[in-house]
């Protein structure tokens, strides 16, 4: 049996179809409330008929933090894809790091007791450190906690070492480090909120910029490296580094769109980050930026996927067509 967790997110759901194409049938964990509007989306995406793919998933209700659900799940599980997990830019959100750190830590010791063949983690670039000049990124950059680091980056760093503590105990796993995800997504949140901002029309932009990624290339990548004799290894998954400025051009240009042309820099961010979250205390709720998000859309680092080419010789689709892509099924829907 093979089983995906967040199987109605971005990267599971694209998993979820491409996996589906070579097998029968594929098992998947959801919450007791979850509905699949975001799974038929992103089906629809593909094919016509979506529904006729959605009735070949088995699904399981699991709740990540209850570690006898999750060890239900995964009786009889033989591949686990651990998609499931909290994206949040934010500062200070507990549910980030419970979700992720302790979900994960659920999912590797199930995955020992129950002696899975293999655990694919998606993991995140946030995972692999940061520098303070325009020096590459890649699978050997040291973490350094830090107050500047924002939650998500700690949810998944210490994700990570959930997954290499079950390594030494015996798992056989593969983690993939992937940068900001792009494709076609059941809701218009994470990298998804970028295509919705510019299809009603954006002026700003900020000056940062990271690297990017096709979702079809991630979960490819995830079905191969599964498939290899791979493991106790993390890769970095990315097809290009860009500027906020040139991924959201790309977008207007795909929606037929003005460029976004008044640039936005990190103490001007921060600064209403601030005052966003002093408003938020004083009115007691959450604030839509705080400085951690403010320092997180303006940083600019650089990524290598040396290594993964390296593996498996793999060409990333370029990520103007993938923008173009996912505007024109937006301009169809």
């Amino acid at each position: 049996m093979i089983l995906v967790t967040g199987a109605t997110g971005l990267v599971g759901g694209h998993l979820m179809w491409h996996l589906l194409q070579e097998n029968e049938r594929v098992s998947a964990t959801r919450r007791k409330n979850s509905k699949l509007d975001s799974l038929l989306i992103i089906f629809s995406f593909y094919t016509k008929s979506p529904i006729v793919f959605l009735e070949r998933i088995d699904w399981i209700e699991a709740d990540m933090l209850d570690e006898k659900s999750v060890n239900s799940a995964l009786k009889g599980a033989r591949i686990v894809y651990h998609c499931a997990a909290v994206v949040s830019l934010g500062s200070n959100d507990s549910n980030v790091m419970e979700t992720n750190v302790s979900g994960t830590k659920n999912i590797v010791n199930t995955c020992l007791s129950n002696q899975v063949k293999k655990l694919c983690f998606v993991s995140s670039i946030a995972a692999c450190g940061k520098t303070d000049n325009k020096e590459i990124i890649d699978e050997n950059g040291i973490w350094i906690d830090s107050p500047t680091q924002s939650t998500y980056s700690r949810s998944k760093y210490y994700s990570e070492q959930e997954v290499w503590k079950g390594i030494k105990e015996g798992l056989n796993a593969v983690i993939v480090n992937p940068g900001v995800v792009l494709g076609v997504s059941g809701t218009d949140t994470g990298s998804s909120e970028l295509f919705a901002r510019v299809q009603k029309g954006l002026i700003f932009y900020t000056n940062g910029g990271s690297g990017y990624i096709d979702v079809q290339d991630v979960v490819k990548i995830m079905i191969q490296l599964v498939k290899s004799e791979t493991t106790a290894e993390r890769f970095v998954l990315v097809s290009e580094n860009c500027s906020n400025r040139q991924v959201l051009s790309l977008m207007a240009k795909g929606f037929n769109k003005p460029e976004p042309i008044i640039g936005v820099g990190k103490r001007m961010l921060v600064g209403i980050g601030f005052l966003s979250e002093t408003i938020g205390k004083l009115f007691r709720h959450k604030p839509l930026i705080d400085r951690g998000m403010a320092r997180s859309t303006t940083n600019r680092a650089y990524y290598s996927s040396t290594k993964v080419h390296k593996l498996m010789e793999y060409k990333f689709k370029p990520m103007e067509e993938c923008i173009s892509e996912v505007c024109r099924f937006r301009l169809r829907k």
